[in-house]
């Protein structure tokens, strides 16, 4: 019953706030975003497998993939977004000569992942709690930047990618999966309608918390198209290599190279 107190309190925070004015306030927005991974990491790989009806399994698999491709093979991977491990956990077994750092805003999503590590007894994967617009990670020092689902949920993403332009060495690599806004307006307005939608009534279901899960739409809608996302990749000094989209454009994984 003491671990459920946490949740409650998230809960009760996250019913009082306006999603609205925080997901167009990018000062405030970390302030909603913390709590909410706080109350549904629990069930958070749950959640991610329903809502893209089995698909994220294959889209991770997709991103690993690329990490195989590109990453050395004494390679230092960070995994920003963490969540509970899961793309972290499978990176340390697939580059057994690796050191893999996983780091999440969300200490509820940290203890997940610390849980997961020491149950499979993985000894190369690290996991503590990090802001990925404020790396306490040294200059050049990282081979392989991997971000599953965290980019749209930052206040600022060209910030953080900056942070990531900063840690990658010359040469290395960001691979990045996340929903993308989509630019046709019909598609664009069915979708956002759905995750509203079906995510309250899983936020209500699970937590009383209805805005927990339908967060997802307005995020998605408040984001950019995968293509803004490849401009500012550019921008920041990335060379954007490979481009694999799913769902009409509504997600995709990037995968570019540092200069």
């Amino acid at each position: 019953m003491a671990r459920d107190r946490p949740s409650r309190i998230a809960a009760l925070k996250l019913r009082k706030m306006d999603l609205k004015a925080y997901l167009t306030d990018p000062a405030a927005k970390q302030d909603f975003v913390t709590p909410m991974f706080d109350l549904v990491a629990p069930r958070y790989d749950r959640f991610t497998k329903v809502f893209s009806l089995g698909m994220d399994r294959g889209w991770k698999r997709q991103l690993l993939e690329e990490v195989k491709r590109v990453a050395p093979p004494k390679a230092s991977v960070l995994d920003l977004a963490c969540g509970t491990g899961d793309l972290a956990l499978e990176m340390s077994r697939m580059l057994p000569a690796a050191d893999v750092t996983g780091l999440d805003i969300s200490e509820a999503m940290i203890e997940m992942a610390e849980g997961r590590r020491e149950s499979e007894r993985a000894t190369r994967v690290r996991f503590s709690v990090g802001d990925m617009s404020k790396l306490d990670v040294a200059d050049e020092s990282v081979n392989v930047v991997t971000v599953g689902y965290g980019f749209r949920n930052v206040p600022d993403h060209r910030q953080a990618l900056r942070e990531v332009a900063r840690v990658l060495a010359p040469g290395g690599h960001l691979i990045t999966l996340d929903f993308y806004r989509p630019e046709n307006l019909i598609w664009r307005k069915s979708l956002v309608t759905y995750l509203t939608a079906a995510g309250g009534a899983v936020g209500w279901l699970w937590h009383r918390a209805p805005v927990a899960y339908s967060y997802l739409g307005p995020s998605v809608d408040h984001f950019v198209s995968w293509q803004g996302f490849s401009r500012a990749l550019e921008e920041t000094g990335f060379v954007v290599e490979r481009v694999r989209r799913k769902v009409l454009g509504a997600i995709a994984i990037h995968i570019a190279r540092m200069r």
